[in-house]
């Protein structure tokens, strides 16, 4: 059954503030989240993890435990073996996060309970947050600074040897899960269940010293690689054919994962004989660079250190004070300039009115854009031309309220750096899109909470 909250402890209160007192700036983010609407939009999710979660059933760890552990969890870019000993050891955190004297959840029941909640309910837990921010005078929403990053999926560099061992591991440990559930139910051959794994290995890093030596070293060890993959799906392909046949019910798990992995494999088998045999520039979309995180896109910025990253562009819209007020997760590696005009129409939604001052960077620019801001109520469009400028252009770009407003934009880059180092937006730690997009969400919901905090604080 679920539980909305513990009861008040009033002599766990007196024992925390004789013994430690609370920082201001984590004060404040408490008092943030007392807020009901906060609780309620977590509430909804957690309800439905069974069909009677809020009637029958043994207590459940608190809806208002999870949410503070999760804020706490984020906020200091930590693991959830991490946020479940910090809160034990501190009686600051377990007054933040409401436990009091209570067990502190354990790491995979807080975990459990994290992945019901949705990409969507984040966004607009996040567009509260802000709304709170206007209200307590953090921002007004009168600038608008919007720029992109790479989240990355926490997956290794995708070459096509190591994906193909990839594929033959997963397949050979599906097979070996099932020859030991129901083997000799299913009277096939034992080679049908051979291992390949070791020979496997061993032509992945044979791959990798020849292609020091160069890519035409390594034609004929990626045959034999090729052949032995293929050599698995097939093994893989007959025993789930059987299980099929069988209509085992006990294993349909085990039956679904390997229809899952023979199809990754198969692709991946595939964009090889493209790539490496018949010498073909793989288009990007039909790659795929994880067997694991099959959703992560290839995205190419040119970056110095990192021509190529590989998880998912997120766009960022930050308005004076240090808040973002809208952010979203993009498909594949559209353009920056697609991006300006969904800014202003979601900071509109967001705050009733267009910012005065908006900017952007100079991948962003185009005239329609500029045109567009300039329509919408905009007094101050931001938009650097690249390339070969006319003189009336440049001295557009010289007055001093456009200097001033791209000196303002930099600061951008800056919110992203915090993000990324202390709020884990540099990699994603979850599994799937939908962990890709509450890892996100809770780091931007994060790190506006500290801007709040912090700001709120320096004013007592």
């Amino acid at each position: 059954m679920l539980r909305d909250r513990y009861e008040i402890d009033k002599f766990f209160m007196d024992i925390q503030q004789l013994t430690s007192e609370m920082d201001k700036e984590l004060a404040q983010i408490d008092r943030l989240l007392d807020d009901d609407a906060v609780f309620e939009q977590v509430k909804a999710d957690l309800s439905g993890r069974y069909p009677q979660t809020q009637q029958t059933g043994r207590p459940s760890t608190p809806v208002e435990v999870i949410l503070r552990m999760l804020v706490v969890k984020h906020l200091y870019n930590l693991s959830y073996e991490k946020t479940e000993q910090q809160v034990k050891d501190s009686l600051v955190l377990r007054r933040v996060c409401r436990v009091y004297f209570e067990d502190v959840p354990d790491d995979t029941t807080l975990l459990r309970w994290a992945n019901q909640i949705r990409g969507e309910t984040l966004e607009a837990l996040n567009s509260h947050v802000v709304r709170l921010a206007t209200e307590l005078r953090v921002t007004a929403g009168r600038k608008l600074r919007t720029d992109g990053t790479v989240v990355e999926s926490n997956i290794h560099y995708p070459s096509d040897s190591n994906l193909l061992g990839d594929g033959v591991r997963v397949l050979s440990r599906l097979m070996k899960r099932v020859q030991k559930a129901v083997g000799e139910e299913l009277a096939l051959a034992k080679s049908v269940f051979r291992d390949r794994t070791r020979s496997t290995r061993y032509q992945v890093r044979h791959i990798e010293r020849l292609a020091r030596q160069g890519a035409e070293k390594t034609h004929h060890a990626y045959q034999k690689l090729v052949n032995t993959a293929r050599a698995s799906v097939q093994q893989a392909q007959s025993i789930a054919d059987a299980l099929q046949e069988s209509g085992t019910q006990a294993i349909a798990p085990l039956h679904q994962d390997l229809t899952i992995f023979i199809a990754r494999t198969q692709q991946v088998i595939d964009q090889t004989v493209r790539r490496v045999f018949e010498k073909e520039q793989v288009p990007a979309a039909d790659k795929l660079v994880s067997l694991f995180e099959p959703h992560t896109d290839i995205i190419k910025r040119g970056k110095a250190g990192k021509p190529v990253e590989f998880g998912h562009k997120v766009w960022l819209d930050e308005v004076d004070g240090g808040i973002v007020s809208h952010y979203r997760i993009l498909a594949g590696n559209p353009a920056d300039s697609d991006q300006w005009q969904v800014s202003i129409e979601q900071h509109i939604e967001q705050f009733g009115t267009p910012p005065r001052q908006a900017s952007a960077d100079r991948g962003v620019y185009s005239a329609d854009n500029e045109r567009y801001a300039t329509q919408q109520g905009i007094k101050r469009v931001i938009l650097p031309k690249p390339g070969a400028k006319s003189q009336q252009r440049k001295q557009h770009e010289q007055q001093a309220w456009f200097r001033r407003g791209r000196r303002w934009h930099a600061g951008v880059e800056g919110r992203i750096s915090v993000a990324k180092r202390k709020h884990g937006l540099d990699r994603c730690r979850n599994h799937g899109y939908d962990g890709f997009a509450r890892w996100v969400g809770w780091g931007i919901i994060a790190s506006n909470l500290a801007v709040i905090g912090r700001t709120v604080a320096a004013r007592s």
